[in-house]
């Protein structure tokens, strides 16, 4: 679900009310409480549901499913004038072959392709980050971002399921998720 993000309004605040119309529940009753890694968790009697949220720019992106791991990632279009660095330095060295071979005009998109791929799986697994982007590689197959290989500790690619979305004018998005 895209929102317009609200000023002033921590995202979590701005999830809440989306998350409990789809529950069914009350804004105030969504059991929701961050695990040690502050990774947003819904509790019974949701505990079945997951969540997730992303906000860049003037945007936020919210998902919710059951009986899934889901993580969500948003990232709005801007000039990003260390990407190519940023790639070398983090993402596995397949990725960053890839993106050399395109021309400079595609570059940036395909950059921030990848980003959102990434961010929303190390977001489903719950450490985010920190796991590092260079543990897990996509793959471009017939326009469609692919997971093709990835650390144990995330299971095996063929587990993930990546939708890549524009969710707006300017921005672009990634929704990942495997079986609970």
């Amino acid at each position: 679900m895209w929102q317009a993000r609200q000023p002033g309004l921590a995202a979590q605040d701005q999830a809440r009310p989306w998350l409990a119309a789809q529950l069914g529940l009350n804004a105030e009753a969504v059991p929701l409480r961050r695990d040690p890694r502050q990774r947003p968790c819904l509790q019974a009697p949701c505990a079945d549901h997951d969540c997730s949220w992303s906000h860049s720019g003037g945007g936020l992106l919210i998902a919710l499913g059951a009986g899934v791991q889901l993580g969500i990632d948003l990232e709005w279009r801007r000039p990003r004038p260390n990407a190519q660095a940023l790639a070398r330095r983090y993402f596995a060295a397949g990725e960053t072959r890839w993106l050399a071979s395109l021309a400079p005009s595609q570059r940036e998109s395909a950059f921030l392709r990848l980003w959102c791929a990434k961010e929303a799986v190390l977001k489903a697994h719950g450490h985010g980050l920190s796991f590092g982007l260079d543990r897990l590689r996509f793959g471009d197959v017939d326009g469609t971002l692919r997971l093709l290989e990835c650390d144990p500790a995330l299971g095996r690619p063929q587990d993930w399921t990546l939708l890549e979305l524009a969710p707006a004018p300017g921005y672009l998005g990634a929704l990942a998720w495997r079986a609970a």
